[in-house]
């Protein structure tokens, strides 16, 4: 690893683009005097100074939200998300963040950087807060269909991150509709044996969907339908309960008296479950960082996922993965 890291981060991703990631950018070199960082976006983004740990670096096309991954592949190599993640293949950048689409960054990451020997494919990653902490579930969108040999990659992984995180022998769930080893399809079930059957692993069996967040284990593993789903969910709850909180506080004398009382638990409250915290999903199995940022997010929710990239970069988690999965090969 080089003795200062460097992040390279697509400015034109996302639904604000620049409005978002370059204050987010610029307020987290400011804030990691040690760090280098490479901003790619297009030349009238520029600002017209840059501290002395930023660099800009020119692209001529933008990944839209709507493009096909294929379309993106083949035909925006000059791109700003293109060019973020070919600095990480390069050696020139230890991690790349994006707010972009999401299938084109798992395409152009799988294409620029390859999966370690034993991965088939990346997995989507992101920590959500829980009643003892935080879990890490995976995986969250990359993969529509798994296999169970693969739910067992995307364990192993996990298992990786969390420990890096400074969780000791974290404990792996498998997502399920019931704890009953009855429940579930032929894959799951599977997928269950064999990670039982993991010397490498500490799995504790099935959970359901509300055991992710009461903290039943701290890698959790689903396939991407059942892991996007799950987490959209949640964050409509967590948008609907603040909504709700808002407008019963708002209204009223007494309400707003009450509110004025509670308003340091509150804070509390939205500090630990404000969503743009969690923000910064990592795509484990690449032999490089990559961090997908939500694409709507403020620069405050942006700065989380550099803080992510950050952290996974000096954690040194692509070449931990790679060794794992090479001691469950031999």
């Amino acid at each position: 690893m080089p003795a200062q890291l460097t992040l390279a981060v697509d400015l034109m991703g996302g639904d604000l683009g620049p409005r978002s990631t370059l204050p987010a950018a610029l307020n987290f070199a400011q804030a990691n005097p040690e760090l280098a960082i490479i901003l790619v976006g297009e030349a009238s983004t520029a600002p017209s100074s840059l501290p002395d740990n930023v660099h800009f670096v020119v692209s001529t096309q933008v990944v839209s939200m709507s493009d096909k991954p294929a379309y993106a592949l083949r035909n925006k190599q000059d791109s700003s998300m293109w060019k973020a993640i070919d600095l990480v293949a390069r050696g020139e950048a230890q991690a790349c963040i994006s707010a972009g689409n999401t299938g084109a960054l798992m395409a152009m990451g799988k294409y620029l950087l390859k999966t370690f020997p034993g991965i088939d494919r990346p997995a989507i990653c992101k920590a959500v807060p829980t009643a003892k902490g935080a879990s890490y579930v995976l995986d969250l969108g990359a993969n529509v269909d798994c296999t169970s040999e693969q739910l067992v990659q995307f364990a192993l992984m996990g298992s990786v991150l969390a420990e890096t995180a400074g969780v000791s022998s974290p404990s792996v769930g498998l997502l399920n509709i019931g704890s009953e080893d009855i429940k579930g399809n032929e894959q799951i079930r599977l997928a269950s044996a064999l990670l039982e059957s993991n010397d490498h692993l500490n799995y504790v069996g099935y959970i359901e969907g509300d055991g992710i967040f009461t903290g039943a284990a701290d890698v959790v593993v689903c396939d991407g339908f059942v892991g996007n789903v799950a987490l959209k969910v949640s964050e409509g709850v967590a948008r609907l309960l603040a909504s709700y909180l808002r407008e019963l506080l708002e209204g009223g004398f007494w309400n707003r008296l009450v509110g004025q009382i509670a308003r340091p638990l509150l804070l509390k409250w939205h500090t630990k479950f404000d969503p743009a915290r969690y923000n910064g999903a990592s795509f484990l199995g690449l032999q490089g960082v990559v961090v997908k940022s939500h694409g709507s997010v403020d620069a405050k929710g942006f700065e989380c996922a550099l803080a992510v990239a950050k952290e996974q970069a000096a954690g040194d988690i692509p070449n931990k993965i790679n060794h794992q999965i090479a001691d469950c090969l031999h």
